[in-house]
This record gives structure tokens, sequence and C-alpha cells, in this order.
């Protein structure tokens, strides 16, 4: 009775991986009759969940064979020039990779006897070589969606498929024009996801791609900027300066870096490097100023700089601001001295110095005003001036407007 019920067994179990076998069979061949992609889906997917065929390579093959027959139909009416369903089209070439890795590994496995027999690995290769280019075609339709999580998939299975071992020493292998284009738009979806250590994996590999590295090199630092990474920050600006000497992003940058990190010499030397560059940029003098100013309290060398800034650009209300600080500064000091001394004599002299910065600071608080009369900044300055030099009609005046 038990052999009875045991043969009764094994021939349920035979029917069931039969009846399984023909259904991937009949998927295969609802797809290659563009009859019913849906339905050919369902069949393998029961294939794919049965215990009997799931590891049969057979099944992963048809899965992606479905998809590709997908794919391919859609793409015969845009070759014919009707208007193919776009969705649809890269929904399915999307999905071809993953089943067609794990038919390939299962591929390669041996047989009962030790042997490794692959039946599926030549039309993988055909369709997944076919396809190649397309992948390029899809991840561009998505970026264009702004869908940029599909457009990085899409651009990493291209890159995926050009190292897959079966294809060494093809021509989809080939790091052509092509495989570099890619590599930096699928860093760039990358950087769109808002996962910065995604972004900088994609970046790393792309900056040993000779193309557009400059722009690699500033994404990259504005990943590591977002990670809050000061060490590879820095020392991707120092990169992207030796590679790309002319590009100011990256001594701007650094030289920031130095200001932030309070590294003076540093900032003063990249500064001198600039300037050195571009003799006529105002901004850079400016820079140098503060530099002097705060990091040195040099307040000779950052006058001497905030002048040259105001030369080269002297209808800029900040730069005259920050030269007529300087002497304001200065002033404010020399006065603090003035009242410690005990000796009027002294004290009027120390005083009448004082009063000198503030007659210096003056022209350019009042230029800056004239530009900027509702900049309360330059008023409260001119404020303190007027006060300090005894002109009460304007301290009067500008008084007023404050309190307007």
């Amino acid at each position: 009775m038990k052999r009875v019920l045991l043969t009764v067994a094994l021939c349920v179990a035979a029917t069931a991986a039969f009846a399984q076998k023909k259904a991937v069979n009949e998927a295969q061949s609802l797809a290659k009759g563009n009859k019913d992609f849906a339905e050919a889906r369902t069949l393998v997917k029961g294939a794919l969940e049965n215990e009997e065929t799931k590891n049969d390579p057979k099944t992963w093959f048809v899965a992606g064979f479905v998809e590709d027959q997908q794919f391919s139909a859609e793409r015969t009416k845009q070759i014919l020039g009707t208007a193919p369903n776009e969705p649809v089209m890269y929904e399915a070439l999307g999905a071809i990779l993953p089943f067609f890795k794990k038919a390939y590994e299962l591929d390669q496995l041996p047989d009962a006897k030790g042997k490794v027999k692959p039946k599926h690995v030549k039309d993988i290769k055909s369709i997944l070589s076919a396809n190649h280019v397309y992948y390029i075609n899809g991840g561009a339709y998505y970026f264009d969606q702004r869908d940029y999580a599909k457009a990085s998939n899409f651009f990493e299975q291209y890159l995926e498929i050009s190292d897959l071992p079966m294809f060494k020493g093809e021509k989809v292998a080939e790091r052509d024009s092509n495989f570099m284009t890619v590599q930096f738009y699928a860093a760039v979806a990358a950087t769109q996801l808002g996962d910065s250590e995604k972004a900088i994996q994609a970046l790393e590999r792309a900056k040993n791609t000779d193309f557009r590295q400059n722009d690699v090199y500033q994404y990259l630092c504005y990943e590591y900027e977002q990670l809050k990474d000061s060490v590879n920050f820095e020392k991707t600006l120092e990169e992207g300066l030796t590679k790309f000497p002319e590009e100011k992003y990256y001594l701007l940058n650094l030289i920031n870096t130095y200001i932030y990190s309070n590294r003076n010499d540093k900032a003063i030397e990249f500064l001198n490097t600039a300037i050195a560059k571009e003799p006529n940029n105002a901004q850079l003098y400016d820079v140098m100023g503060r530099v002097y100013e705060t990091g040195f309290k040099d307040f000779t060398k950052a006058e001497e700089a905030f002048t040259k800034a105001c030369e080269l650009d002297p209808e800029n209300t900040d730069i005259l601001s920050n030269l007529g600080r300087v002497y304001y500064n200065q002033g404010v000091n020399k006065q603090g001295e003035a009242n410690l001394i005990n000796d009027n004599k002294l004290y009027q002299e120390e005083l009448a110095k004082a009063k000198e910065f503030f007659r210096k600071a003056l022209p350019h608080f009042e230029k800056a005003h004239q530009l900027k009369p509702e900049d309360t900044e330059y008023m409260t300055a001119l404020r303190g001036i007027y006060y300090n030099l005894d002109m009460g009609k304007e301290f009067e005046e500008i008084e007023a407007k404050l309190n307007n």
C-alpha cells in the first residue's frame, strides 16, 4: 500500500513539474508571436515560484525573453515610424538583465555528470548585445522625465553589461565614448537622488574617465560638502585645482576653506596665486583685505587690499564699507586708548589721531550711503562718524533718517 501511495506521489510531482515546464514553453511561444505578453508573464511567474522549475535556467531565460520580446515589439514601431509606448518599452527593457543574470548563473552549473553544458548563453549574449545601446536611450528618457532613480538604474545596467565576464574582450566591453558618457550621466543622475554616498561612489568612478572631468570634480566637491566631509572636500578641491588650474571654482573654494579653518597664511598664499591670474579682480583684493583684517589684525595690509579693490570697483558698496570699516575701527581703538590717558596734552594728541581715522572712513560710507540710501548699515556707521567728528547738523539729519 505504501508503495502504491509513493508511486502516486511521484506521479503527481512529475505531472506538476511537467505542467510548469509546459507553462514556460507556452510563455515563450506567446511572447515570440507577440500574442499576449501579460499572459506570458503570468505563466513564467508561476514557474519562477515553483520548486520544480525555479532553479531551471530556462525558466529565467524565458522570463527575460518575454521582456525582450515586449521591448522589441515597441522598438519595431519606432523603427517603422510609429510612436511606441515608451513607458512599456523601457519598463520591459529594464527588466531583462536581472532575469538573464540569474539564467546565466544557473546555466553555468555542472550537470549530474559534472559537466557544464550551457544552453542559453549564446542567446543571452545576442540579446544583451543587441539591446545594449538602448539602455542609454532608456536612461535619457527617464532623465528627461526627472525620474532620476530609473535613469540611474538604466545607466548602471548599461555599465554592468559592459563589465559582464561573458563580454570580456568583445565590443560590448569597450571603454568607448558611449561608456564614458554613460559613466558621467550615471553619476549626474545619482546626484539627484539625495543620497550623497551613492552619488560619491558614482562620481569617484567617473572622475577617472576622460569625459567632463571638471564637472565631475565639482559635483564631487558638492557631495562631500553636503556630507560635511571636510577632509575629502579639501582633497578633491586640491586634485581639481591640479587638473584644472584655470578653473576658479577650486581656487576660490580652497581660499574659503582656509579662511574658515583659520589657516590664514594658506589663504593669503592662494589669494596671491589667484590675483596673479586675475590682477583686475576686485573681489580677490576684497577677500584678501578681510583676511588681513580679521585673521591677522593687520590693518595696514587690510587697508592696502581694500583700497586696491575700491580702485578696481569704485561703485561696490560692500567694498566701500569694508575700507571705511577698517578706518572706523582703528578710530574707535585709538579713541579708546586716548580715554585711558590722564595727561590732557597727550589725550588731545591721541584723540586727534582717532578723528583722523574717522575722517578717512567718512567718504567711503557717504558714497555707500549715496549708492544705497535705504541701507541702515551705512547710516548707522555715518551716525557714529558724525558724532565723533562733532558734525552736529549731519548727525541730526542721519539720526532723523534712521528714526523715520
